[in-house]
């Protein structure tokens, strides 16, 4: 399935029609602008510089200025990954004795600027993203509608919180679907799915066929493309061991955590659609919830607490000030868990599935994911929007780290 199809099971909370559209048909129709922590610039060993790009995903950006400057791109810092389709600002750190260097690289569609010294960066030394959006196509009468959409919404507290089609796979939506038979300790069926999993369209798809059909290393080792290289390199190391566990934990960490990752995200979807399906509110806290704090519209995660009979006048009034939200699970073996209804919400799409909290646990150690919680909705900072002449319509805004501004256009899009 395309990533459209996969998200036609999670439920729209706004329940007036869409405006259509299209985006990222340009890169420039897609800007992301990062906003830093100001701590980042603490410090005097290393050189901050703001990298824009256009048309590279994060990591493949950072590793070929790291192999033109002539270091290892482990010593590159940066906050937060960015799309690959789009025009985006965020900022790297590098030794200070190399900032010359990277400063020398030249490379299509990338630039870079020095800013100053701080220190390196890792991910989450950021408050956010800012964000200029162009929707291109959209229907008759879409200022109006979005304008009903967005009043409707924030009498609602805001926009559902859903992870982005970016987590799954925009042409192969099987991230989590890997993520679910590493939780039941299936390598074997992860491997089959993470190789062979094609869509029909993309280089490499005839070579993933073939694998998928035959399950012939040698030959995948022979037909897959020299870029497919974490793939090649699972094939290599299940040659050499014969164990699909053991090729599995020879990729890189944050490669193996993306799929465990967005098994997560999926079930953290489901809860908000059953949550509106159930006709529960999102923006008001019933016994049981786990509610996260809010300062200056920035949720802190780690700071939570549950609603009981005696507190719950107290939280929903913090929440409708702003200074609190409710969230949904992170499922993981350290989760603080709900009671309640929404404690039966999250039992029941464990039992679903077939897992229990503990299988996070079990997982291999590097992969091994103690969970946590996350706000159920979105409240998008300086939303403005306007029509562009003959192109369609265009949208502003910032969102905290974390927080995927395509689902805040799915909502006014509906079609997306």
């Amino acid at each position: 399935m395309d990533y459209r199809e996969f998200f036609s099971q999670f439920k729209y909370l706004s329940e007036k029609p869409g405006i259509g559209g299209r985006i990222k048909v340009e890169p420039g129709e897609f800007i992301v602008r990062e906003e830093p922590l100001p701590s980042i610039f603490e410090g005097k060993k290393h050189a901050i510089l703001l990298l824009k790009k256009r048309n590279w995903d994060t990591m493949a950006a950072i590793k070929e200025i790291a192999k033109r400057a002539g270091i290892s791109h482990r010593e590159i810092g940066f906050a937060g990954t960015k799309d690959r389709h789009a025009v985006t600002y965020q900022y790297i750190s590098v030794p200070g004795e190399a900032k010359e260097k990277v400063e020398a690289v030249q490379i299509r569609d990338v630039e870079l600027k020095f800013i100053g010294y701080g220190k390196p960066l890792k991910l989450g030394h950021l408050l956010g993203n800012r964000f200029k959006i162009t929707v291109r196509d959209v229907d008759g009468g879409a200022f109006e509608r979005t304008k009903e959409i967005v009043r409707e919404l924030r009498s609602k507290g805001g926009f559902p919180n859903y992870f982005g089609y970016q987590r799954f796979g925009e042409r192969r939506v099987t991230n989590h679907l890997i993520g679910k038979l590493l939780m039941k300790g299936d390598f074997g069926g992860a491997a089959r799915l993470f190789l062979g999993a094609h869509g029909g369209n993309m280089e490499g798809d005839e070579a993933r066929k073939t694998f998928w059909e035959t399950g012939d290393v040698n030959r995948a080792l022979e037909e897959f493309p020299k870029f497919l290289r974490y793939e090649r390199a699972m094939l290599y190391r299940y040659r050499e061991t014969g164990s699909w566990r053991k090729a599995f934990l020879s990729l890189p960490l944050p490669i193996m955590r993306i799929f465990i990752h967005a098994y997560q995200s999926y079930l953290f979807n489901l809860y908000i659609s059953r949550r509106i399906e159930e006709g529960l509110p999102l923006n008001e806290a019933l016994v049981g919830d786990i509610v996260i704090q809010v300062k200056g519209g920035v949720p802190y995660r780690d700071r939570t607490y549950r609603v009981t009979e005696t507190n719950i006048g107290f939280v929903n009034e913090k929440i409708h000030k702003g200074q609190a939200m409710v969230s949904g699970p992170l499922f993981g073996f350290a989760m603080r868990r709900a009671r309640g209804i929404p404690g039966r919400l999250e039992e029941e799409l464990l039992d679903a599935e077939g897992i229990t909290l503990d299988d996070f646990k079990r997982l291999p150690k590097p992969m091994a994911e103690p969970g946590g919680r996350r706000e159920l909705l979105i409240r998008p900072l300086g939303l403005t929007y306007g029509y562009v002449s003959g192109v369609g319509m265009c949208f502003r805004f910032f969102l905290p780290k974390g927080v995927y501004a395509t689902s805040v256009l799915r909502e006014i899009m509906k079609d997306h």
